[in-house]
């Protein structure tokens, strides 16, 4: 195994971290922010209020994309596994 197969397979997992990351984050985000203009405009700052549209984001993102993401995490370890032969010998 060579050190530039060490930097692919990592800088490929790096990258499949950072999809699922931001598939799962973007949309609490989103509401997050809508939620806190809302606050603004209206002035109610009440902590519980932001969090509870956050967590229905994520909850509906994970039923959406779940097995989007499922697919994704299950081709990558499809792929290493397959590699094993080739990165022993």
């Amino acid at each position: 195994m060579t050190p530039e197969t060490v930097t692919t397979i990592g800088r490929h997992a790096l990258e499949l971290t950072i999809v699922l990351m931001l598939i799962m984050v973007v949309p609490s985000l989103i509401a997050g922010l809508m939620i806190s203009i809302f606050q603004a405009a209206t002035q109610i700052n009440e902590m519980t209020l932001s969090f509870i549209p956050k967590l229905i984001a994520t909850v509906l993102v994970m039923l959406l994309a779940g097995p989007y993401l499922l697919q994704l995490i299950t081709g990558f370890t499809l792929e290493l596994y397959s590699s094993i032969p080739e990165l022993i010998g």
